[in-house]
């Protein structure tokens, strides 16, 4: 189900399959992780039993939140690495509830086609950048939770698990990235954080923005 299902009962449904605390827990951690959870890991971060992290992780499969897989958890191949264990990782499949239906995308569409035509990138960064210079955040990764962005520290930078525009991103890539950036520049603006940097340095699943320190800090 995708955002063009805004307001289907599905959608309905598919979230409250959230309203369970400990499913919604276990759900929390399979998300925020940066690889496949197996039912022992997601059982210990939930402080559950594995059986009973089992049930709402396939569950939340049979919801549509979650993927499953199996492999091997030991890395090994071969005879006596042991049987392929189930896996799960957070569906990238979006879920949206509009009461009544809104269609924010189209909308979005027809704006991106509008700019393309007028030649209007460098006034849509401007203005991307403004928005990002009214945030109220005292510190950036309090801005960027705020945002959907999930941040998360990779060595000496700041990566982007999520992508809060990433069905528009997939069909406006060049647009939507450079717009996104901006907005990221803004929000350092009204941080005042001149140590550190955003730019662009796609990874598959994830945000296309980076920061980082700036050289010499």
């Amino acid at each position: 189900m995708s955002s063009d299902d805004l307001g289907h009962p599905d959608a309905l449904d598919v979230l409250g399959a959230l309203r369970d605390p400990v499913r919604r827990a276990v759900y929390d951690y399979v998300a925020g992780q940066g690889h496949e959870v197996g039912r022992d890991e997601a059982a210990r971060a939930a402080g559950v039993g594995r059986t009973l992290a089992a049930f709402h992780l396939d569950k939340l499969v049979e919801a549509g939140l979650l993927e499953s897989d199996f492999r091997r958890l030991s890395g090994r191949t071969g005879p006596g690495s042991g049987r392929p264990a189930k896996v799960y990782r957070r569906s990238p499949v979006e879920h949206q509830v509009s009461l009544p239906p809104r269609d924010y995308r189209t909308l979005a569409l027809v704006l991106a086609e509008a700019l393309d035509a007028l030649g209007g990138e460098e006034a849509a960064e401007a203005a991307a950048r403004r928005v990002g210079e009214r945030a109220k955040a005292s510190e950036l990764r309090e801005a960027l939770r705020e945002r959907g962005y999930e941040p998360y520290d990779d060595g000496d930078v700041v990566r982007l698990r999520n992508c809060p525009f990433h069905m528009l991103a997939e069909e406006r890539p060049l647009l939507v990235c450079s717009l996104n950036l901006a907005l990221c520049e803004g929000l350092l603006s009204a941080l005042g954080d001149r140590r550190v940097t955003a730019r662009l340095e796609p990874r598959p699943g994830e945000c296309c923005v980076v920061f980082s320190k700036n050289n010499g800090d």
